[in-house]
């Protein structure tokens, strides 16, 4: 079965409301009228519950279906990103400073989409939960929302996501089985010196050139101490120190990141991290401590979940079912790590990047997202014949 076509003739509907989300983003947990937008739309559906203030602004709505059967879990994120938009289109965002630059609007309005849908059909037995997620950009909403005991509370027994990919024809699925996106990890490096004079660096303990070294000894944990065949990255993004051309300064900061799948693997990467920050310190005659943040797990796919999911992808578009795992994280590992589900991506089409301020979602992604929720429903539950 497409696209369904009751869901594609709401699109002009679906794009105001996709347009809207765009001019007013909001933040991490802060995404209180993102959410009043989302419940409105359901309440004005005839959802049965509507759950609101998990994760501070988070909400989980229930559509129940025509007779007994299991809760599946369809969740959206709603946060956008502390950029300036720099696309100049009509519904750019309204808000300096923010901006949705990785699609989450479109993803909130794709399961609103299929909300409606499903609201109206009922062709399913059981129920759907319906997870509109604040902070997957920052602060692990995904994770905070099942602390908060989400899954458990509403019976939630497996789950499903989507997130538009620029570069892909608009509305063709990918995802793979097994581990499909990285955990990511965050480094902090402080080095301490002694300042002074630029034109009397002997009389200094230079953090700047301590520093440096450090950058470079890190590069070697992937090349000489990483199994060649173990994906890993570890990039150092920020280097910070000094305030004048001639004051060397008594202090140096280093971030970075961290990408691994295996956790074997990123135990390596951290002890690595340790023993170059002391060594490195202990040769210029610095003193250097880590900050190692441990970050989003992996995005680990069911594989028989997978399976389905792709088997319902190919049914409304077409689907690559073993495409190559990524490197970027995402907090839909938490909801995995407790319930059997898949992670797929849609295209987003000859899109700008995500995270980049001249991105927008394309809304004619719309009908092939909302059609996947609602016929992934449909046939995971159906109604008794």
């Amino acid at each position: 079965m497409p696209v369904l076509n009751s869901i594609a003739d709401r699109l002009p509907v679906h794009t105001e409301w996709r347009r809207y989300l765009h001019q007013h983003p909001e933040l991490v947990f802060d995404c209180h009228e993102t959410a009043g937008f989302v419940a409105n739309k359901l309440r004005e559906m005839g959802v049965d519950e509507i759950h609101e203030g998990i994760a501070k602004s988070g909400i989980v709505a229930l559509i129940r279906g025509q007779g007994e059967g299991p809760v599946i879990g369809l969740r959206a994120d709603m946060d956008a990103l502390p950029m300036t938009e720099t696309t100049g289109l009509p519904h750019a965002s309204t808000v300096p400073g923010r901006m949705h630059a990785c699609g989450h609007d479109g993803h909130t309005v794709m399961l609103l989409a299929a909300a409606e849908y499903l609201a109206e059909t009922r062709n399913f037995a059981g129920t759907v939960a319906l997870i509109f997620q604040p902070a997957e950009e920052d602060g692990g909403g995904a994770g905070v929302m099942v602390q908060e005991g989400v899954l458990d509370r509403f019976d939630v027994s497996q789950i499903y996501g989507l997130h538009n990919a620029p570069g892909t024809p608009v509305g063709e699925f990918y995802t793979t089985p097994g581990p499909l996106m990285a955990a990511v990890d965050t480094f902090s490096i402080t080095v301490t010196g002694e300042g002074g004079h630029g034109a009397m660096p002997h009389g200094t303990r230079d953090p700047v050139v301590a520093a440096c070294g450090i950058v470079m000894a890190i590069q070697t944990i992937v090349s000489r101490n990483n199994y060649a065949l173990d994906d890993l990255v570890v990039s150092v993004t920020q280097i910070h120190t000094g305030s004048a051309d001639n004051v060397i300064p008594g202090t140096a900061w280093i971030n970075g990141t961290v990408r691994t799948f295996d956790p074997a693997v990123q135990a390596m990467v951290r002890r690595r991290l340790d023993e170059i920050v002391a060594g490195q310190a202990a040769s210029y005659g610095v003193a250097a401590s880590l900050d190692y943040v441990v970050g989003y797990p992996a995005t680990v796919n069911d594989p028989a979940r997978t399976a389905f999911a792709a088997a319902i992808a190919d049914e409304v578009t077409t689907v690559r079912s073993d495409a190559p795992r990524e490197m970027g994280a995402e907090d839909f590992a938490y909801f995995l790590e407790k319930r059997p589900g898949a992670f797929l991506f849609v295209g987003n089409g000859d899109s700008a990047a995500w995270h980049n301020t001249d991105y927008d979602f394309d809304d004619a992604v719309i009908p092939a997202g909302a059609s996947f929720f609602a016929r992934l429903v449909e046939t995971a539950q159906p109604l008794p014949k």
